[in-house]
């Protein structure tokens, strides 16, 4: 598959099957991840893999929609803002910007595998603080879920090209 069919593949899953992500997937998702290009290779991120079975419950006070917790596994990138490189010109952080890049890495490679996720940003961080043990230099920034879609991706609306692209100047 090449790149642009891959990106156009790739979609938003709110449904999941039961069935187990292999292990030798899950890994190659986390490597892309690990891969992402990062302001001065830094990669103040980390990534924390949650199983979900059993747990339910604990992990639905993050986010409440059923399908957030049918995935096997919950994935949580954070971010590390003491690591991330800071632009001398105006202190601008890119902690957050590299946190994307990862997540898209990975969401890419979930996909081209064959698994579903949706990059889930409007969760409760002080859940998520609390279910995860994260410290306060620690931001939960953006989690998705990982597993076999058990429904089909909404269509998608994107702007056309001309309303988005300057060329030269704005």
């Amino acid at each position: 598959m090449d790149f642009l069919e891959l990106v156009s593949q790739r979609g938003s899953i709110r449904g999941y099957k039961n069935d187990p992500v292999e292990d030798e997937k899950l890994q190659v998702v986390l490597e892309a991840a690990r891969l992402a290009p990062t302001a001065h290779n830094n990669q103040p991120f980390r990534l924390i893999v949650i199983r979900t079975a059993g747990r339910e419950a604990e992990l639905s006070q993050i986010y409440g929609r059923p399908w957030f917790t049918q995935a096997p596994y919950l994935i949580c990138l954070v971010g590390l803002p003491a690591d991330g490189w800071i632009r001398a010109e105006d202190g601008k952080n890119y902690f957050e910007v590299d946190v994307a890049i990862a997540m898209d890495h990975l969401i890419l490679a979930a996909t081209s595998l064959g698994l579903g996720t949706c990059w889930v940003a409007a969760f409760n961080p002080e859940a998520a603080r609390r279910v995860l043990g994260l410290p306060g230099e620690v931001i939960p920034m953006v989690f998705t879920p990982l597993g076999y879609p058990d429904k089909e991706s909404r269509e998608k609306t994107r702007k056309c090209l001309d309303e988005l692209v300057h060329y030269e100047k704005w």
